[in-house]
This record gives structure tokens, C-alpha cells and sequence, in this order.
């Protein structure tokens, strides 16, 4: 009889196959699958740092700068971020969120058109050239009518983001597929979409393939959600897995959570709030024994942790965070533990390391 998986196994190979030995860029996009993105700075993008444990000599600003020669679009997953060109191309056409009436679709063609002649349109052209006015936003302000009408004809998949300037979106027209292209299968797309979230989330305990699944459902590909239990079927029938603790886990044909090699022993890694590695909070909370959550949004008064806490991966151990901010061209990190912090020296040399990297990866002299 085989030995019964471990959870520590299941930790060390979610750490050996999501933080690999870094590579170039194109690579280490097309090992994640998916990297989500944000807006905060804090002290970089979400996407930055993600990446820089993962690409070697990366700065903050790489992926932004060398978007447009990258085989990779930003759009709508499970989250919105940075995903496969070909993946993306499955996503669409897309059933919006928001129904939009006959005047406002009048108002998007004009906008759209306005996209193509310009080629590629900075939002402040457009709103320049049109007098759309302001809408509500989902927290409560008012947003430019014409900003919105540019997100959601990027969510329809009728613009792409070109590029970005200072961290703007710049839209170009999407070109439709031929029409002599076979229409897609919704079931063979959706099976590809899954194994890509496989590939950046894994291994899986089956209520995170449940809350991913939604995620795509809900927001990447809506059109298709009446698929839900067949896509899930399907998943769990083709994907390697094993119960552990009375809880089901999977992960991609062709690795074995019980001979990874060990997680690198003496390093430390200060993580993004939305890196594959602690992105499932269950997850983690498995994997570590306490619970994380993302504080930027709540108000300072409640917040346990901090606006921006990192988690702190110690060896194969998260123990704890740090909230790291820039004053003077100097780091000024605010470090916590869970329990306490290492004696042990080689701790002490592992995080002035991890500084280090963070100081040369956001350009601090």
C-alpha cells in the first residue's frame, strides 16, 4: 500500500513549484499561468511583487514596461490581471456584467470608433473629446463616463489594453477571430481554463477549486455558468488527487506532491497579498496555522495586521508580515510575528538578504 500523503508534503510542493528557480520574464509568466494584479503601491504593484522572487534581476515596472512585446493580455480571470494571450482568447465574447440600453451603447460605438482612428487611445483623449459626463462607482463616488465606457468595452473584449503610461491603461482596438474559425467548444474552453488555474493555484484543496471556479464563472467567462457542474466533473475525473485529513486535494497530471524537492531552507521571501502561494486563505491557514487576511480596505482602527501586510515565508514556515514603506530612498519595514521571532542568526542574515533584494528590486540607489 502506498504511504498516506502528508500535509507537509502538500506545503513543500505548493512552495518548490510556485516559488521555482528564477528565470527570465516570458518564462516565469508562462510558469504561473495567471498573475493577478492591483493598484496599490506598497511598496510596489501586487504584480511586481509577485514576480521578483520569480524572475531573475527583476525590477518593479518590468512587466509594465515590457508589456506590449509579452505574450500575455490584461483581462478578466478569476481576477483581473496578466493572462496567457492564447487563455484570453477563450474568454471571448463575453456576457457583461451590466446591460447597457440603446443610448449607451450609441455613446460606446462612438468611443470605440474613436479608439480605432486614434489607434491607441489615452483615456484623457477621449474623455477630451466627448462630454459623457460622470457615473456612480461601486464605493460610492462618482466616476468619468467615459472611463467607464472604456473598462467595459474592454470587458466585452472590443479594446485591449495596448500599454500603460505612469500606470494608465491605453486602449487599442481588439480584433475579432476570423470568422471562418470553428466556433470554440464552451466545454473544452472552459477545461483549459481550469487547468490554468490549476497551474498557478495548485495543489488544491477542493473548497478553493470551488471558490476559483466561481470566480471564472462569475466574472471571466459568465456567459458559460450554467457549466458549473459539469466543468467541476470534469476537472475532478482528468486531475491527479488524494484526500488528506478527510479533505480532497488536486494538482497537474505529471507531479507528485510526495518527491518535490524541499522548499530553498535558508531564504526568506516577503509575498504579495495575491501571490499563488497565499492566495487561498483557507489554504494557508492550513498550510500555517493562522489566518491571513488583506487589510488595505478595512478602516486602520480594525486592522490586525496592517495596510498592506507581506506575509513573511521563513524557511517553509510563514511566520509572519511585514508592512514596508519608503521614506527617504530608505526601507522602513514594521515587521510581526505570530508567536515570536527567530533566535536562530541565520533568520537574522536570511531577512537583511530579503531587504537587500527588495532595496536594489524597487530602484532605491
Amino acid at each position: 500500500m502506498p504511504t498516506p500523503l502528508r500535509l507537509e508534503q502538500l506545503r513543500r510542493h505548493a512552495l518548490a513549484r510556485s516559488l521555482f528557480a528564477p528565470t527570465t520574464l516570458p518564462a516565469a509568466l508562462r510558469r504561473l499561468g495567471f498573475v493577478q494584479a492591483d493598484p496599490l503601491r506598497a511598496p510596489a504593484k501586487a504584480q511586481d511583487l509577485t514576480l521578483r522572487h520569480r524572475v531573475r534581476d527583476y525590477r518593479a515596472g518590468d512587466l509594465e514596461q515590457r508589456y506590449p512585446a509579452l505574450a500575455v493580455e490584461e483581462d478578466f480571470l478569476v481576477n483581473y490581471g496578466f493572462v496567457p494571450r492564447q487563455a484570453q482568447a477563450l474568454l471571448h465574447p463575453r456576457e457583461p456584467r451590466h446591460t447597457w440600453d440603446d443610448a449607451r451603447w450609441q455613446q460606446a460605438r462612438a468611443v470605440h470608433d474613436f479608439v480605432r482612428q486614434r489607434g491607441v487611445a489615452h483615456p484623457r483623449e477621449v474623455d477630451a473629446h466627448f462630454d459623457h459626463g460622470t457615473v456612480g462607482n461601486w464605493f460610492g463616488g462618482r466616476t468619468r463616463a467615459s472611463t467607464e465606457l472604456l473598462d467595459g468595452l474592454h470587458y466585452r473584449g472590443l479594446l485591449r489594453v495596448a500599454r500603460r503610461e505612469g500606470g494608465t491603461r491605453l486602449y487599442a482596438v481588439r480584433e475579432s477571430s476570423s470568422p471562418s474559425q470553428e466556433p470554440v467548444d464552451p466545454l473544452v474552453a472552459l477545461d483549459t481554463l481550469a487547468d490554468l488555474i490549476l497551474q498557478t493555484y495548485a495543489p488544491l484543496p477542493a473548497p478553493g477549486l470551488n471558490q476559483l471556479l466561481s470566480l471564472l464563472l462569475g466574472g471571466g467567462v459568465p456567459q458559460w455558468r450554467h457549466l458549473r457542474a459539469a466543468t467541476l466533473q470534469r476537472a475532478q475525473a482528468r486531475w491527479p488527487g488524494a484526500e488528506v485529513d478527510g479533505l480532497r486535494w488536486y494538482w497537474p497530471e505529471g507531479e507528485d506532491p510526495a518527491r518535490c524537492r524541499r522548499h530553498e531552507p535558508e531564504r526568506v521571501c516577503l509575498l504579495a497579498p495575491f501571490d499563488p502561494v497565499v492566495w487561498d486563505r483557507r489554504r494557508f491557514e492550513l498550510f500555517w496555522g493562522w489566518s491571513y487576511r488583506f487589510e488595505a480596505y478595512v478602516p486602520a482602527a480594525q486592522r490586525q495586521r496592517g495596510h498592506y501586510a507581506l506575509p513573511l515565508l521563513w524557511r517553509d514556515q510563514v511566520i509572519g508580515w511585514a508592512n514596508v514603506k519608503v521614506a527617504a530612498g530608505r526601507l522602513v519595514p514594521e515587521l510581526g510575528y505570530v508567536q515570536q521571532r527567530p533566535a536562530d542568526p541565520a533568520f537574522d542574515q536570511a531577512l537583511d538578504a530579503e531587504f537587500d533584494r527588495l532595496h536594489h528590486f524597487l530602484g532605491l540607489g
